[in-house]
C-alpha cells in the first residue's frame, strides 16, 4: 500500500523511528537499524506494510534495495518481519548475498531466530534471487562520534530488540564501553562481533 514516507524524522528509539508526514500524520516505523537516520531531518523513508491476523506494522528502509531485500527474505518459509530485520541490521548486507550465493548456510545461523533449518531454506529459496540487487552499505547521515554512555545504552537496547540475547549483548557491551562512538557505530560494532 505504501511505497515511502518523505517527513520529519521526530522521534527514535532501539526499536523503530517516528517519522511526521507533510499531512501531520506520525508513523512508527520498524527499522533495522534506527541510529542510521537522524533525528529533526527531512528524510525519505522506504516502507512496506505488513498486515496480520491481530496487527498492522510497518517498516521503513534506507533505499529501495534494502525493502526488496527485506521481502525476498519473507518469501522464505520461516522468515517473518523481526528475523528479516535482524539480517538487514549486519553492517554488511553483501554478507547475505554471498552467503547465499556460497550455499553458507552456518553464516546465517548465527542471526537471531534463525537456525539451521531456516539458513538452509534461506540458500534454497533465494538462490539466483539475489543477483538483481545492488546492496551496498546505505546510511543516512552519519552521526558523530561520542563519550556519552547513552549511545552504547540505545545500541545494546536496539540488539536486543533485534532478537539477539541479554547475554550476547551484555558480553558485546563490555568490549564496545572501551570504545567512543555514535549509536550507529555501536550496533555496526556489535553486529559485527555478534555475527562472526
Amino acid at each position: 500500500m505504501y511505497e515511502y514516507i518523505n517527513g520529519l524524522i521526530t522521534n527514535i528509539t532501539p526499536a523503530y523511528i517516528v517519522i511526521a508526514s507533510r499531512s501531520g500524520v506520525g508513523y512508527r516505523l520498524y527499522t533495522a537499524n534506527p541510529y542510521r537516520f537522524e533525528e529533526n531531518v527531512e528524510s525519505h523513508v522506504y516502507v512496506q506494510q505488513i498486515v496480520r491476523e491481530n496487527d498492522i506494522s510497518l517498516f521503513g528502509f534506507i533505499d529501495a534495495n534494502e525493502k526488496a531485500l527485506f521481502n525476498k527474505l519473507l518469501n522464505v518459509s520461516g522468515i517473518g518481519p523481526k528475523s528479516a530485520l535482524a539480517i538487514l541490521a549486519s553492517a554488511d548486507a553483501t554478507g547475505l548475498v554471498n552467503a547465499v550465493a556460497n550455499d553458507d548456510s552456518a553464516y546465517l545461523t548465527q542471526f537471531p531466530g534463525v537456525g539451521k533449518k531456516t539458513a538452509q531454506q534461506i540458500v534454497l529459496d533465494l538462490k539466483g534471487k539475489l543477483d538483481d540487487l545492488a546492496v551496498e552499505n546505505s546510511t543516512a547521515t552519519p552521526a558523530t562520534a561520542t563519550n556519552d554512555s547513552r549511545a552504547l545504552d540505545d545500541a545494546l537496547e536496539a540488539l536486543l530488540a533485534l532478537g539477539y540475547t541479554k547475554k550476547d549483548v551484555k558480553v558485546v557491551g563490555e568490549q564496545l564501553s572501551q570504545t567512543s562512538d555514535s549509536t550507529d557505530g555501536y550496533i555496526r560494532s556489535g553486529l559485527k562481533m555478534l555475527v562472526k
